[in-house]
């Protein structure tokens, strides 16, 4: 279990490095001041562009709870003691903003206790690198919508999470250090099938590898595009990083498969690159932009 200080992660709008060390290429301008009404827009739709109403689901019993956080990708709780704080109508507020996060809440005394839960607090938990993440009573007193917004957002990482600024601080706050890229644009008539495979496969190195999807056709990611040194003419294509260490390889493919990404993730994680020569390459300065 892993308490997120709301000074240190979303104190105010402002990125801290010491947080968060990363690759320029992971970095963009908006990294440094972020707009808070950014913040509030989250990612409204899944990655398939679907969206549907939703609401906060009320956890009676600790195995009603346990099912609820294990049949979602991502889930934000409020346990709490008090059902009158602000913090409770904020909580309510933050569903429809983010529709492929699931919302339960709790004052069911054996279900905090189950969770070791002494004061009101907002969890989150997400399944693709079985994390837990707490606002603790200290953090809600004060909270508003702005700073719960990014404490989701920053958090929300899926089996494939789409790459944006605001999303590659939690992807480089998470205990996974292997990170795979697919690189495509969105507007692709494959898309739709090339994610669906690559879903697939990240269910198999589940743990093991963060699986992430960089829009081509967004202008701003050219440069972790670039990073790679891959050209829009070599897309789709796949990259793989090591945050440790900065190793990284990429692989140009026609389609994507799930034999395709299982074979270059195995190859990877046994320490084989398609790539030569990667150590006399210049590495990229971990420069602010």
């Amino acid at each position: 279990m892993m308490t997120v200080p709301l000074e240190t992660v979303i104190s105010s709008a402002i990125v801290y490095r010491e947080k968060v060390e990363m690759p320029s290429a992971f970095r963009t301008p908006t990294f440094h001041l972020i707009p808070q009404h950014f913040l509030l827009l989250s990612l409204s739709h899944s990655l398939d562009g679907s969206a549907s109403s939703q609401k906060t689901v009320s956890l009676t019993d600790v195995p009603a709870t346990m099912e609820f956080i294990a049949a979602a990708e991502v889930a934000v709780i409020g346990f709490f003691q008090d059902l009158e704080i602000p913090a409770v109508s904020l909580f309510h507020s933050m569903v429809q903003n983010f529709q492929d996060v699931s919302f339960g809440i709790s004052t069911d005394s054996e279900v905090l206790a189950h969770y070791n839960i002494t004061r009101n607090t907002i969890s989150l938990f997400r399944l693709v690198d079985n994390e837990k993440l707490d606002l603790e009573s200290k953090d809600i007193e004060k909270i508003d919508a702005s700073k719960l917004s990014r404490f989701i957002e920053i958090n929300s990482l899926h089996l494939v999470t789409e790459y944006n600024p605001v999303k590659a601080i939690g992807l480089f706050n998470s205990v996974i250090q292997i990170h795979l890229l697919l690189m495509m644009n969105k507007a692709s008539p494959e898309y739709e099938e090339s994610l669906h495979r690559y879903q697939k496969a990240a269910k198999l190195f589940q743990g093991k590898i963060l699986f992430i999807l960089v829009d081509s056709g967004v202008k701003a990611n050219g440069k972790v595009i670039s990073f790679f040194k891959l050209k829009e003419s070599q897309l789709p294509a796949l990259a793989i990083y090591q945050t440790l260490d900065e190793a990284w390889d990429t692989l140009a493919i026609a389609e994507v498969s799930v034999e395709h990404v299982q074979n270059f993730c195995d190859g990877f994680l046994k320490g084989k690159r398609l790539r030569e020569n990667h150590e006399s390459e210049e590495k990229t300065p971990k420069a602010e932009l």
